[in-house]
Formats: structure tokens, C-alpha cells, sequence
């Protein structure tokens, strides 16, 4: 029987599962936009959404909620303070994944995942140059 299995190992471990995880959740609200396999996009969308929901509550202990999973206290400032305000009219539906062909070495299936109405210039800068940004 297949009770309670949902979600792909990707040949990891948990422990490695969870962390890198954890980097890409950081890696998207960094830069907007990342270029992954196709399976790890798939499994990273519902785990980027939940965190955007979880800022859109906006709550101390929805911050902390926040911290623990993804582990990069800079991005979750960025993902209270800039993403939730600007999904907060949205009901789901953050983030988009586009196939971007196959990868030349192994002809893995890649994607990009990005969010849905993002800041172009936002990829490449950290949290510190977006917030100078808004002050001038």
C-alpha cells in the first residue's frame, strides 16, 4: 500500500533533502528566479508557497516558523517585508514553473521557478542593495 507517500526522495536522504531544500527555498526569494531540475521544481513550489503564506500572516511566530525551515534570517526579513506585501490581494499561486529543456551533460529535464509578478532587477542583489533601492 502506498499510504502517506506524497513527495519524491531525489536519491537524498531526509537530513540532505531538507537542506537543500532549505538553500533553494533561500536561493528563490534571493534572486526571484532559479534554474533547477524539473523534479526539484515540482517539489519546491508547495514548500516556497507555504512560506509566503506563512508571511503573509506576518506574526512573530509565523516569522519564526519561517526561520526554521529555510534557515537565512536575511531572506525571511526579505519575504516578510518585501514578497508578502506585495501577494497579500493573492489567494495562491506564488510561484510559476517553466521547462527550460534539458540539461547538456546527463539530459536531465530543467525549469526555471520564479514568482509571479517579480522584481526583474532583484536577481543578483542581496536583501541590503534592494532595501537602498527602496529608499531612494
Amino acid at each position: 500500500m502506498r499510504h502517506g507517500k506524497v513527495h519524491r526522495k531525489l536519491n537524498r536522504t531526509a537530513e540532505h533533502r531538507k537542506a537543500m531544500f532549505a538553500n533553494m527555498c533561500a536561493a528563490l526569494i534571493k534572486h526571484e528566479q532559479i534554474v533547477t531540475t524539473l523534479p526539484k521544481a515540482k517539489e519546491l513550489r508547495p514548500i516556497v508557497e507555504k512560506l509566503v503564506t506563512l508571511g503573509k500572516k506576518g506574526t512573530l511566530a509565523a516569522r519564526r516558523q519561517a526561520i526554521s525551515e529555510m534557515r537565512d534570517v536575511d531572506q525571511v526579513k526579505k519575504l516578510f517585508d518585501v514578497l508578502a506585501p506585495r501577494y497579500k490581494e493573492r489567494q495562491g499561486g506564488y510561484t510559476r514553473i517553466i521547462k527550460a529543456g534539458f540539461r547538456y551533460g546527463d539530459n536531465a529535464a530543467m525549469a526555471v521557478i520564479e514568482f509571479v509578478d517579480r522584481d526583474i532587477e532583484a536577481k543578483g542583489k542581496d536583501s541590503g542593495q534592494i532595501e537602498e533601492a527602496e529608499a531612494a
